[in-house]
């Protein structure tokens, strides 16, 4: 301002003047506040995106020990069947008087096969389920992080959208928050 009542105004007041009188009540305000539950928002799905990628980690773990013992139980299948042929050659050889300890080992490995391979089964079913949970848990690692990224984006709009006062941009934040509660609530629901 100048002596004698000459206003002269900068371009930054020019600015702030045609913002005041052309920006919806509260705007800025709203979006703010907006971002800042997006944000907090963002952390829990972002929390559950880590926990679940955690958790498919630890279920494919699991997976691949009971493979493994069910590996080892085949290989003992195998033992006592190599045993089991060893001994039923042995009975086809052997002299009369022996041939019947050769048969009842024979018989005793068979009887042990049987058991081992109920074993082995059990425990690949038990990695097939362990590998199952593995993928519904990083299936919901994805839907976890795809919230996430939609609520970053909103976010990010949020921050344009103030910056450029464009109202394309204020849908835009309306836009990604939706699709990021929405996926949010798909995850939690296990879809």
């Amino acid at each position: 301002m100048s002596e004698h009542g000459f206003h002269v105004h900068g371009p930054h007041d020019h600015e702030l003047e045609h913002a005041a009188q052309h920006e919806p009540e509260g705007t800025a305000g709203r979006l703010a506040v907006l971002t800042a539950i997006l944000a907090t928002v963002g952390a829990m799905f972002g929390y559950m995106g880590g926990v679940t990628q955690a958790n498919a980690g630890l279920y494919k773990n699991e997976a691949a020990i009971r493979q493994t013992q069910a590996s080892d139980q085949w290989n003992f299948y195998q033992a006592k069947s190599s045993k089991q042929g060893l001994a039923e050659f042995a009975a086809d050889t052997a002299p009369e008087d022996k041939r019947a300890a050769y048969l009842d080992k024979a018989k005793r490995y068979d009887t042990e096969k049987a058991e081992i391979q109920t074993k082995a089964k059990e425990l690949e079913a038990q990695s097939a389920e362990w590998s199952k949970r593995s993928d519904e848990e990083l299936h919901q690692h994805h839907r976890w992080g795809q919230a996430t990224t939609a609520l970053q984006i909103a976010i990010a709009m949020a921050a344009i959208a103030l910056l450029t006062k464009k109202r394309w941009t204020q849908y835009a934040v309306y836009a990604f928050s939706a699709i990021g509660v929405v996926t949010g609530i798909a995850a939690a629901l296990h879809i």
